[in-house]
């Protein structure tokens, strides 16, 4: 959707690109982007949002890519395809940062048929290397929304109660080409506990809104590449857990490594399928300590055994969504002492806004701000008062 402050609009909307208004400059003279204001804005409305909820750690997400004739319009550049396959790679990277135990699966939809790129797998190099190979495919044809859903839906559907079934619809075209009544589809969706989020590239479309609504997912249409990558951001977060989320305790093996020096050569269990199954073959990797199976990386489920197998700094990057860095607290530079500065990157501040932790009160910058709910997950200012 649009942000009703910004002052830009849709780019379908626009009859040719008038780059030189999203740019403004600073009180330094510095140029900086208008959309930069925005972005910041969203995303603090979004620590706000999930304040005081718990978070899933456990994730099994499906991406659904629209490949269909409607990707090749060149409104993102250079086309919206491109421009999908290169911000995907960097969704995946952050994705598996900070949901390191989660899994991903990709499927793609075109000529009314929906195929599956990858299976649900916590191996971020998987997904990537097939995204890269995936630059050179055929876009023909309209997408089916509802054949992506179902195919989707077939996995998730048995996935444990303890995680979370999310869904992302990258949808790009105007029109979907279904075999049968999506409504349905929707309501298994919503039987099964799955949450479907969908982002536009087009515009907004009636079923897009209703899908989402009855899965309590959301819906966005881009504005442009930086937006498109703002909404991505957002879907890295975890969802709050609801009510149906249940309680378990979950086994996990915590593999010993074996290094090339060490041991009789041996074939890995995640290159047996593969295309270059010597890439595989030799004495170092990661054993699981239940069947004694070989792999390259960790996380993974172990195929022989059914064991999930994860290192200790995975279990504790995921901690922090049980438990939320509470979001601090607005204060006006005006009501502050003189001679304040941040905490975090210990520049003057320049902003009319600060923002206060509510524990060890220090001041911080949006930058810092965002940074430590974003991706440090813990008050600096909190951390260094416990050792001391």
């Amino acid at each position: 959707m649009e942000n009703e402050d910004d002052p830009k609009g849709y780019r379908w909307e626009t009859e040719y690109e008038k780059t030189w208004e999203a740019i403004r400059e600073d009180e330094h003279g510095l140029l900086t982007s208008s959309l930069e204001e925005i972005v910041h804005k969203s995303r603090r409305k979004r620590l706000l949002e999930k304040k005081n909820l718990k978070l899933g750690m456990m994730r099994h997400l499906y991406v659904i890519i629209d490949t269909s004739e409607a990707m090749l319009e060149p409104d993102l550049k250079p086309t919206r395809y491109l421009c999908t396959l290169k911000l995907l790679q960097k969704f995946i990277e952050e994705y598996f940062d900070q949901n390191p135990i989660s899994q991903m699966g990709m499927i793609h939809t075109q000529r009314k048929r929906a195929e599956k790129l990858t299976e649900l797998a916590g191996n971020p190099k998987q997904h990537i290397s097939v995204l890269q190979n995936s630059a050179q495919m055929k876009l023909e044809g309209e997408p089916s929304l509802q054949n992506a859903l179902e195919l989707a839906m077939q996995t998730l559907r048995f996935m444990p109660t303890h995680t979370s079934r999310e869904i992302l619809v990258i949808f790009g075209s105007l029109t979907t080409c279904d075999p049968g009544d999506i409504y349905e589809t929707v309501d298994s969706l919503v039987s099964h506990n799955i949450r479907c989020s969908v982002i536009g590239l087009a515009a907004e479309l009636v079923v897009c809104r209703k899908i989402t609504k009855a899965t309590q997912g959301s819906y966005n249409v881009v504005i442009d590449d930086s937006h498109y990558h703002e909404l991505l951001y957002n879907q890295v977060s975890p969802p709050a857990a609801t009510s149906s989320t249940e309680s378990s305790l979950i086994r996990m093996g915590f593999p010993y490594h074996q290094s090339k020096s060490e041991g009789k050569p041996s074939m890995c269990m995640c290159h047996l399928d593969s295309k270059t199954p010597h890439e595989g073959f030799g004495t170092d990797g990661y054993y699981c300590p239940q069947c004694n199976s070989k792999y390259c990386e960790l996380p993974v489920e172990c195929k022989a055994c059914g064991l999930t197998l994860v290192s200790a700094p995975h279990l504790a990057r995921s901690f922090h969504h049980l438990f939320p860095l509470d979001c601090f607290n607005e204060v006006a530079v005006s009501s502050m002492e003189p001679g304040k500065y941040c905490f975090g990157c210990l520049t003057t501040f320049t902003e009319q806004t600060v923002y206060q932790c509510s524990v060890c009160k220090n001041y911080f910058c949006l930058e810092c701000d965002l940074f430590i709910h974003d991706s440090l997950h813990a008050c600096p200012g909190c951390s260094g008062s416990r050792r001391q």
